[in-house]
């Protein structure tokens, strides 16, 4: 599912304008007619300012264009995520965006079937549904039954829920952001 460097722009300036048109500070970005924003794909929307987490919000369902997915999670990471308050126009110089385009659900039985690092997780019994994205284990070195435990938890089930009848899926993202994109275009690592 790789995404071209030129797409990844895209999509990234996409979200960008859809938080500055919410906030105030500019109109809304016209649609765009690259084949990417079509595809249909789930995608996560993490905003960061000064390298601390200030949202982040998505869609699991492959079932929308991406264009769609990544402009609607966009403003709602940036004024609904109820962590945190809104995103202030004095905040949009230091946000920073990371996509997460989610590969398909892949159901699994227990902690053998992730690999840290290139997983992500999604634990779910009745109407209570967690997921944690692939960075998320590697950001906190934990190991998988740590990161079961964990989506367990965002779920709002016991950390143990994974062990006691609770559905559970991996899924793997293409993880990109402005950050990584701006080290490409400046030349650095």
């Amino acid at each position: 599912m790789m995404t071209s460097d030129a797409d990844r722009a895209l999509l990234l300036q996409l979200a960008r304008d859809a938080i500055v048109a919410h906030v105030g500070a500019a109109p809304p970005p016209a649609p765009s007619l690259a084949d990417v924003c079509a595809r249909l794909g789930g995608a996560f929307v993490s905003l960061h300012n000064r390298g601390d987490l200030r949202g982040c919000i998505g869609h699991i369902e492959a079932n929308e264009p991406l264009a769609r997915v990544v402009s609607r999670c966009a403003v709602a990471a940036c004024s609904t995520d109820p962590r945190f308050p809104p995103v202030t126009a004095s905040e949009l110089p230091h946000l920073d965006i990371e996509l997460s385009l989610l590969g398909p659900l892949e159901a699994i039985a227990g902690p053998a079937d992730i690999a840290v690092g290139r997983h992500g997780l999604v634990v779910e019994i009745g109407w209570r549904r967690g997921l944690l994205l692939p960075q998320v284990a590697t950001e906190w070195q934990w190991d998988a039954e740590t990161f079961l435990a964990h989506t367990c938890r965002k779920a709002g089930l016991p950390n143990d829920a994974w062990q006691k009848g609770a559905k559970m899926w991996r899924f793997e993202a293409e993880v990109f952001g402005e950050a990584e994109a701006a080290g490409k275009a400046g030349g650095a690592g």
